[in-house]
């Protein structure tokens, strides 16, 4: 393998820039392409996340109203199209379920552990005491927990 010298043809010309150039450069098709998918497929991974992120804390409902409602589509002739009705209630069923960020959830946890704590009525009735001195705007979640671990207990107040 050797180094060959190449010859340039010279061209002298009195206008400014390349010999038949209109004076602005256009990208090679190829690199717009290239951009164009590259977009693209950002997008589509942006678009992505975001459905991920709607669909993950309800993916069991999700996932068994597709089944039953793709099964319903495909023994749509038989008896068994039954089946889809259910499903696409439980799509919809999934479309209108809260659900709350994880944080949330672990902060409600852990409220949940601390307030397990108060297992006495006579502790519980301090508790109240001190939850009725603030509004209630600022303790409903306390008091949500408080009676849901009560009817938990049975012993969930008659009336």
């Amino acid at each position: 393998m050797s180094l060959r010298r190449h010859r340039q043809v010279v061209v002298w010309s009195s206008s400014p820039g390349r010999p038949g150039a209109l004076g602005f450069t256009r990208a090679p098709r190829s690199v717009r392409i290239r951009w164009f998918f590259r977009t693209g497929g950002l997008l589509a991974v942006i678009g992505l996340l975001r459905v991920a992120a709607a669909v993950l804390p309800r993916w069991r409902l999700l996932l068994s109203g597709v089944v039953l409602t793709g099964a319903g589509l495909i023994l749509r002739s038989g008896p068994y199209s039954v089946v889809m009705l259910p499903g696409m209630v439980l799509m919809a069923a999934a479309a209108f379920t809260q659900t709350w960020p994880e944080e949330v959830r672990t902060r409600r946890r852990a409220l949940e552990r601390e307030l397990a704590a108060y297992c006495t009525p006579a502790q519980r009735r301090d508790l109240e005491a001190t939850l009725d001195r603030y509004p209630d705007s600022a303790t409903r979640e306390l008091r949500d927990i408080l009676a849901g671990q009560e009817v938990a207990a049975g012993r969930g107040r008659a009336g």
